[in-house]
């Protein structure tokens, strides 16, 4: 459902103090490494960081050239949701309530490979951030598609389109009573900030979902990141919600001027699909937004 009338998102002040470091590995126009900074300008110096496999364990760096200005755990694909739960039990041993610990994983690592232990950590309510960023298939591996790539897309194990739709991840979420559930995406950066912000600041688990375009497997032009993000939105393919814990809101609603099918055609990876295919997914792709938003 929409906000009340009088709702109004507060401007937030992006903080100046930078916690990713320049010189990072990420490819050029990742949409990756610039959700990390804003991210952190949200949640701050006290934050831990537990990476499983990823691009983002690529763009993190080695000891001692680490990208980050924050304590950072690599962990293998399977176990980030489990480190991170370890890394706050030892906190809260130590007395340490304030340290946010905060697992970043791809759509690999969350939907697929480390599934078994976001759900684990969610069920169990620990008092954590799991981000996943979203590039919609293993980008560090060659582009395969993951449970979380469209349907349709052309990807190096589905040469003539994916025929599955995305897993309903966020309702999943929902479904095992977190305390807070959220999308976003670097085109939109008070949004972003926002919602960080708000997450860093409640207890329980809670969850982020980001669309993080990918220049190299979507195929699309590395200076339009933040543009294709914006279509993504604006179209309605991409909606950016949240869940408070009673019901879903929209955080900001399309403005249509951009259709989806335009915003799939901005992309290489779906230059195979007829005109009457690409007008299939615009419909599955509100019926989606539509079961995601319904309230239980």
């Amino acid at each position: 459902m929409d906000r009340p009338s009088n709702w109004r998102q507060e401007a937030v002040e992006i903080p100046r103090e930078e916690l990713l470091r320049p010189g990072h590995p990420a490819c050029p126009g990742c949409g990756a490494a610039p959700s990390m900074r804003l991210a952190l300008k949200a949640l701050g110096p006290k934050t831990m960081v537990v990476i499983p496999a990823s691009c983002w364990s690529v763009i993190a760096g080695a000891h001692p050239n680490f990208s980050l200005e924050v304590p950072l755990l690599h962990t293998p694909f399977l176990s980030g949701a489990a480190a991170a739960a370890g890394l706050k039990a030892a906190l809260e041993a130590q007395g340490d309530r304030e340290t946010l610990v905060m697992a970043w994983a791809g759509d690999g690592g969350t939907y697929d490979i480390g599934f078994q232990g976001l759900s684990g950590a969610a069920e169990r309510r620990t008092d954590m951030l799991y981000v996943c960023y979203d590039n919609e298939a293993y980008m560090n591996t060659g582009g395969q598609r993951s449970s979380a790539t469209p349907v349709g897309t052309r990807t190096g194990t589905t040469p003539g389109g994916k025929p599955e739709e995305k897993k309903d991840l966020l309702n999943i979420m929902v479904a095992h009573g977190v305390s807070y559930v959220a999308t976003a995406t670097l085109a939109y950066p008070q949004d972003f900030l926002t919602k960080f912000k708000k997450a860093r600041e409640k207890r329980g688990f809670r969850f982020i979902h980001l669309l993080s375009p990918c220049p190299t497997g979507w195929g699309f032009p590395e200076e339009k990141t933040v543009t294709i993000a914006r279509m993504a939105v604006e179209s309605g393919a991409y909606r950016l919600m949240e869940w408070d814990g009673e019901e879903w809101y929209t955080t900001r609603q399309p403005s249509f001027r951009v259709k989806v099918e335009d915003y799939l055609q901005a992309q290489t990876r779906f230059a195979h699909l007829t005109g009457q295919e690409l007008q299939e997914i615009a419909k599955q792709t509100a019926a989606y937004w539509e079961k995601v938003s319904r309230k239980e």
